[in-house]
């Protein structure tokens, strides 16, 4: 937890008058049994209207001085614990974003939703309440027994002991506690990924008809997350009762020991109503402090899950090797990759050139490796052995802003944005204008159909649901063609067009005035034939690079891929 109160730095103001007014609450809280002991003992006793009176005044007076007092409190905490979840979860997103795949993969996209929004959330509650009450319920305590030993010695000793007890109840309640909220918070990552799976498949779970298979396994998961909570909170449910039990038998004793004292002449009876308010005090701020240590542990729980974000370290490497090796775009040197969670190479002393300008096909079967490669060029992972430059520069030289001013990537999954075409071409090239929107779209094979659907300003629903697979491919292709990268990477991304479509879109590539050099990443041998050469891929390792023609006559990998398609394209036909 300590280490995330620097979120708090600038809230220091905040987080110092929150805690103060609200002391000053409490000591005007204080002061009212004594009023009510003046009140019995000389204004009732004595019949005195007048001090009754006065002293009523001062008890609003203290009233409406500490009800000024709370509210102002309150802003500050307020305050200060939104702008310490704001601020957390900023830099925790901005950590996100520095994270390679292979962390994103490993940690869960639902664990860092999770953690991105209820885990701050948990901790925004604890910092609100530690603000408000973990200073004024201990001086109200403290206060109440000092005031206690002020008015008599042998009551002050029985509040010392009731806070004793009550200090272990709380100790061993909150040891107990902190690792079983976090494990409700682990098991609430689980329920959020098959949330998360269920509605992103909700078209593939019926068209299975596995409606009920997942209901089932949602039900488990659902229970299993309820009785996680109910484990946690029955032991948290503990304090209250335990608190009220051995308050009110400290009220009991005090009631007891001071009618006898009253008796004896030793104490008057407004001490003792003095007494009993101070022990009443006691008891309504240790619910309070009670609840708190609930919202604590829930917090404690959760600052431990956000941590362990923080104290990820990206696998990217960066270095400041500005040296020139090459003039080609794109160079292989050896390449190999070997994902930390796994003992095999996903890539094997991969070795290729690719000059400037050129188109460069990568075919292979399912899991042969194709999207690993292209995603080295983005430096989306480090590579293990080799060299991998762009532009003669090894790519680890290169800051995540540089590679993405000169590299545009257009993913195997399209993703667009719920707002207007226009804005989401715009992603591309900020300070696009419409013009060069509309010659992008053109590139793409979407300028018909974004026109006859109203133009730019055409809305794309959440997840693109008003688009057909085809369009949202054509309109993430016009998003990556509007910056004018110097790369081009199509990763699968035409797998959804027709043949016609898919040749027009690449014959206009191809013609593109700036000339890129292009990586078109494919499952079908016809959207390469044209390229300037052709990677082919098997299990990892490059087994043939060249032109088609060239692999049709060499290459046995690229000859079963290329006429198990064509014979049955013939057959289709």
């Amino acid at each position: 937890m300590k280490k995330l109160l620097i979120y708090l730095r600038e809230y220091k103001k905040e987080s110092v008058l929150a805690p103060v007014f609200k002391m000053l609450e409490a000591c005007f809280e204080l002061i009212v049994p004594l009023v009510v002991a003046s009140i019995v003992d000389y204004g009732i006793r004595n019949d005195d209207s007048s001090l009754i009176l006065k002293d009523s005044l001062v008890m609003l007076l203290l009233a409406i001085v500490g009800l000024v007092a709370s509210i102002t409190a309150q802003y500050f905490a307020a305050k200060a614990a939104t702008g310490f979840s704001a601020n957390l979860r900023s830099a925790l997103f901005k950590k996100i974003n520095t994270f390679s795949f292979y962390e994103v993969d490993k940690i869960g996209v639902s664990s860092l939703i999770t953690r991105l929004t209820n885990d701050v959330n948990q901790l925004q509650n604890g910092v609100n309440l530690v603000l408000r009450l973990f200073l004024r319920s201990p001086v109200i305590v403290l206060g109440a027994t000092i005031m206690a030993f002020t008015l008599n010695f042998k009551a002050g000793l029985l509040f010392a002991l009731v806070i004793a007890i009550l200090a272990v109840i709380v100790y061993v309640i909150m040891k107990v506690t902190v690792p079983k909220y976090k494990k409700v918070q682990n098991s609430l990552d689980d329920l959020t990924l098959l949330t998360r799976e269920n509605i992103a498949g909700a078209r593939v779970i019926r068209g299975f008809c596995s409606e009920q298979k997942e209901y089932t396994e949602f039900s488990n998961n659902n229970n299993s997350l309820m009785l996680s909570q109910k484990k946690a909170g029955v032991i948290s449910a503990l304090l209250n009762p335990l608190t009220s039990v051995v308050i009110n038998l400290g009220i009991i004793a005090l009631i007891h020991s001071g009618a006898i004292e009253v008796n004896s002449g030793i104490l008057s009876q407004g001490t003792v109503i003095a007494l009993y308010n101070y022990m009443c005090q006691i008891l309504v701020e240790l619910i309070k402090f009670a609840n708190l240590i609930v919202s604590i542990t829930k917090a404690f729980a959760s600052a431990s899950r956000v941590n362990e974000i923080f104290d990820v370290q990206s696998s990217l490497k960066y270095d400041s090797d500005n040296k020139v090796y090459d003039d080609y775009a794109v160079k292989f040197d050896g390449v190999s990759l070997n994902y930390p969670s796994s003992n095999e190479e996903a890539l094997s002393d991969i070795s290729f050139s690719v000059k400037k300008g050129e188109v460069v096909g990568i075919i292979g079967s399912t899991g042969s490796g194709k999207t690993t490669l292209v995603n080295l060029i983005n430096h989306f992972y480090d590579v293990t052995k080799g060299k991998l430059t762009v532009f003669g520069k090894k790519v680890s030289s290169y800051s995540n802003e540089e590679l993405n001013s000169i590299i545009k990537m257009v993913m195997q999954k399209p993703v667009l944005f719920n707002s207007t075409v226009r804005e989401n071409i715009k992603w591309g090239k900020k300070d696009a204008t419409d013009q060069e929107i509309d010659n992008a779209l053109r590139v793409a094979q979407i300028y018909d159909t974004v026109y006859s659907k109203g133009g730019l300003d055409t809305k794309v629903s959440q997840n693109a649901t008003n688009l057909s697979g085809g369009q949202k491919q054509r309109l993430t292709i016009a998003r990556a063609i509007v910056a004018e990268p110097k790369i081009l990477i199509l990763d699968d991304s035409t797998s959804a067009l027709d043949y016609l479509t898919e040749s027009k879109l690449i014959r206009s590539i191809y013609d593109l005035s700036y000339n890129p050099t292009v990586f078109i990443v494919a499952q079908r041998c016809s959207s390469l034939l044209n390229a300037d050469k052709i990677i082919v891929l098997d299990e990892g390792k490059c087994v043939g690079i060249g032109t088609n023609e060239e692999l049709l006559k060499s290459n046995e990998v690229y000859r079963e891929i290329y006429y198990s398609q064509f014979e049955k394209e013939g057959k289709d036909e």
